[in-house]
């Protein structure tokens, strides 16, 4: 995978010139330079001038099995130690097929008492650089990374080297390493070679340094997550995104960018999903955790909606909005809508559904005797969870269906679907005024609220008891039109109640007007508003599900599913994936 390192190096300059200390991998490295030397040239073979000129260069390769080849210690430490100009800069080089970054950092070594430097008063400087080395064809995020984690390696050191001189003593161990491998190899008059004791290997026995970034190399390669002391002092903690959200799928990655983008979408009425247990969880944290992220994990539910985390937990919602993003960064958490009777699940496009796959075992173990094909098979069509429980279904067995569609969704083997809407008064959609007044919707949501359900009322009495004044006025001159008065009262109230109505819809072409009016639910004075309210404020547009068209106007489910029955004709339906979610499935990456 291009997101793993295929190296770590570790360079130093100063006074006394440039040296590579340390690099891990190094066995292959080795293997590899001593067959270079048993190979022998070919005597009878020799290039001529026509070769040289037309034949194109052979490509070399310096990536052998994963593991870094063809470079040299002197090579690599005369490439890596910069001049001071270049240091806490971003270091980047291409050579071949490998790609090393990393970040230059000077040091000032401690001025402890006994030192030669404190003597003089002059503290040296000394250049360190932590270089990966990178597939060439890693994409910038992965580069953006790894020198974040230079970065922070390089931070860390110079804070114990100013502390207590760690860097400096750790340094002293790899030299005197190195010194007494080359001293036994010219003792012994031969080179190194694969009988040989390598320098990086003392070094790993020595040097608690070089068994960290040992262990950085392993846990990227590993799990993408880097979790260590330097120094039994300070905390280094770094997260590879494109490893950690891999979720068991080759060629799936995501971006750091794209994570940024659906904790940008996130709304309070998403939950939140844990894809480990909240215990184990808690005894994974630091001692030193946000009180605020304890108090979050031991209030959490899949069935809480963030905003009622918030509440629960006494915690502001951007708070909880911070501290969401944090879990769902390092992989221990996604985004869902709080699971209830009302969602629909569909089985995912990407799911495995081959007998053989590693989850099969993985859900038996969990819910022994079910079988996990049997549950994906229903759910091969969109289903809600309404409909997967009976009337007469005892609790055990909506618990066991809520511990169901919870493993599902962890192992992103569901995928939710939301109900769009798209408002449809004639074959050809919306008008383009309609199109245009999307940027109008302060004003056009003013306008639709002028007409209150008070103020239609009192418009109606106020006029039918003018209109009863003007009746008795009528009878005492005589006449006596007591059924014309009848049928006058209701001819005058539908002709208010329609002009009622066509003011509501003033912002509508003659040919929306016709379609909306027609039908009888447009009768009803606040089902026409808010069918009105909705298409100005652009929900029905394709571009709201009915959840957040809930949260943002304040309306019931019951009243949207009633709304989208009774205008059937002037709109339509259909299911489609949250965006700020589907970042979590192959599909859709």
């Amino acid at each position: 995978m291009e997101a793993d390192p295929i190296s770590v190096i570790l360079v130093k300059s100063d006074s006394k010139g440039d040296r590579l200390l340390f690099r891990y991998p190094h066995t292959t490295d080795i293997r590899s330079e001593s067959s270079q030397q048993n190979r022998k040239k070919n005597t009878y073979c020799f290039n001529t001038t026509e070769d040289v000129l037309h034949s194109p260069a052979p490509q070399t390769f310096n990536i052998d099995k994963g593991h870094l080849t063809g470079f040299t210690d002197e090579v690599l430490s005369t490439l890596f130690a910069v001049k001071q100009e270049l240091c806490e800069m971003k270091f980047e080089l291409k050579v071949n097929d490998v790609r090393f970054v990393g970040h230059p950092t000077l040091l000032q070594s401690s001025s402890r008492k006994g030192s030669s430097d404190s003597k003089q008063g002059n503290p040296s400087c000394v250049l360190i650089n932590i270089v990966f080395a990178l597939q060439a064809v890693a994409n910038h995020s992965i580069v953006k990374c790894y020198y974040d984690l230079s970065r922070r390696l390089g931070v860390a050191l110079r804070h114990e080297e100013k502390r207590c001189g760690y860097v400096t003593d750790e340094m002293k161990k790899m030299i005197m390493a190195h010194d007494e491998v080359s001293v036994r190899h010219e003792e012994e008059g031969c080179k190194v070679d694969n009988n040989k004791t390598s320098p990086f290997e003392i070094i790993l026995k020595r040097c608690s340094l070089a068994c960290a970034l040992r262990t950085v190399y392993d846990d990227l390669i590993s799990s993408g997550l880097v979790r260590l002391r330097i120094n039994r002092w300070i905390q280094l903690t770094f997260c590879l995104p494109q490893k950690v959200h891999q979720f068991n799928k080759k060629g799936f990655m995501i971006e750091p960018e794209t994570i940024d983008r659906c904790l940008q979408s996130l709304r309070p009425y998403h939950g939140l999903l844990l894809l480990i247990e909240p215990g184990q969880l808690l005894e994974s944290l630091p001692l030193d955790s946000s009180p605020a992220l304890l108090r979050l994990l031991k209030m959490y539910s899949p069935l809480k909606s963030l905003q009622t985390l918030s509440a629960d937990a006494d915690l502001t919602l951007a708070q909880v909005f911070n501290l969401t993003g944090h879990l769902v960064y390092w992989g221990n958490a996604i985004i869902i809508y709080p699971l209830c009777e009302s969602n629909v699940y569909v089985l995912s496009p990407d799911a495995p559904t081959n007998t053989n796959s590693p989850l099969v075992e993985k859900f038996s173990e969990h819910f022994p005797g079910e079988s996990l094909l049997q549950v994906m098979s229903e759910f091969s069509l969109p289903v809600s969870l309404r409909y997967k429980l009976s009337p007469v279904s005892q609790p055990q067995q909506a618990t066991r269906l809520l511990q169901t569609v919870v493993w599902l969704l962890q192992n992103r083997l569901l995928l939710q679907l939301h109900t769009y809407t798209y408002f449809m008064p004639t074959e050809n959609g919306l008008s383009q005024t309609q199109d245009n007044n999307q940027g109008r919707t302060i004003s056009l949501r003013e306008s639709s609220l002028l007409s209150t359900p008070e103020d239609t009322l009192s418009v109606s009495v106020t006029r039918e008891a003018s209109e009863t004044d003007a009746s008795s006025t009528l009878s005492d001159e005589g006449v006596v039109p007591s059924m014309t008065t009848v049928q006058t009262n209701n001819w005058l109230d539908r002709s208010t109640e329609s002009i009622i109505h066509e003011d509501l819809l003033t912002d509508f072409t003659e040919e929306e007007r016709a379609a909306i009016l027609k039908l009888p639910a447009a009768s009803n004075a606040d089902d026409l508003k808010l069918l009105v309210r909705l298409v100005q404020q652009g929900y029905l547009h394709g571009t709201h599900h009915l959840e957040e068209i809930m949260y943002l106007e304040n309306v019931r489910r019951s009243q949207l599913l009633q709304l989208l029955d009774k205008f059937r004709e002037v709109l339509i339906t259909c299911e489609m994936e949250d965006p700020a979610i589907s970042m979590f499935y192959l599909h859709s990456s």
